[in-house]
């Protein structure tokens, strides 16, 4: 009788492989990096930049109302002796946009464009500006007014009065002792300004010279901008509040200018 041989049983190794997991990031982990974020967040908001909503039509057609910016606090501030060789720091140019505390009404933050700087001199005749002789090409300024001004029309050269509107009486009286000639000449430390929408704009002829202390900064780019009504920044009732939130909520997506949004200001 023929005896089969066995069949020998062959023994399968599985070797296991050892697979590198990640380390899960513990609660206290991610608590700190969540910290970090909003500190680092928070400094830039509270000493870099500033949002503002823009609330006259000044500034039209380069600023509307309801445009809401993004102002760079930090870069026509005074230089720091340990933060200066890390932020740039710079004067103010002329016809660049600035954000400041107005010289006149205190706790008031008005945006403007920058006509002289110190040492310049600026008239206006036919409502042309001429800056140190020359005429100025201006394209973003904007006359919607039909009826004429002659003193902001042929600034400095017609006198203050109540008549055109001038009614600080601090700044009829100082006028004078700056003009030469046929100008008015920027004092040193401080800056003239005017709004592009010139008709309607209260600027440097009503209330005098922006002191550069008061400066605020530049406004950068719009960030959201929202139709809004002349005069919804003077109703601070809280119906008014609750009012204007609910027109918001409620016509966000159909009343925002998205063409707008991110816009820089310039």
């Amino acid at each position: 009788m023929a005896i089969l041989p066995k069949k020998e049983k062959k023994q399968v190794v599985v070797r296991e492989e050892q697979v590198d997991e990640k380390p899960h990031e513990t609660t206290v982990e991610f608590l700190a990096s969540l910290a970090g974020v909003l500190v680092t967040g928070l400094f830039i908001i509270t000493f870099i930049l500033q949002a503002f909503e823009i609330p006259s039509s000044s500034m039209e057609d380069t600023l509307l109302i309801g445009d809401h910016v993004f102002v760079n606090r930090e870069q026509f501030a005074a230089p720091t002796r340990w933060m200066g060789p890390l932020l740039p720091y710079r004067d103010l140019h002329r016809d660049e946009i600035a954000v400041f505390m107005s010289p006149e009404q205190p706790g008031l933050f008005l945006v403007k464009r920058i006509i002289g700087i110190p040492g310049d001199r600026i008239h206006l005749r036919d409502d042309v500006v001429y800056r140190n002789g020359q005429k100025l090409d201006e394209p973003f300024i904007r006359h919607k007014r039909a009826e004429r001004n002659p003193y902001t029309d042929n600034f400095p050269a017609v006198p203050p009065s109540e008549m055109y509107g001038v009614r600080n009486e601090k700044w009829a009286e100082e006028l004078p002792s700056h003009i030469v000639g046929d100008d008015i000449v920027v004092p040193p430390n401080s800056y003239f300004a005017m709004g592009d929408n010139r008709d309607v704009s209260y600027d440097s002829r009503f209330w005098g010279f922006l002191p550069r202390q008061n400066l605020i900064g530049r406004p950068m780019f719009i960030y959201w901008s929202f139709e809004t009504a002349e005069g919804q920044y003077e109703m601070n009732s809280m119906w008014d509040r609750v009012e204007n939130m609910g027109h918001i909520i409620f016509h966000f997506f159909d009343e925002t200018r998205w063409s707008r949004t991110f816009k820089p200001v310039r």
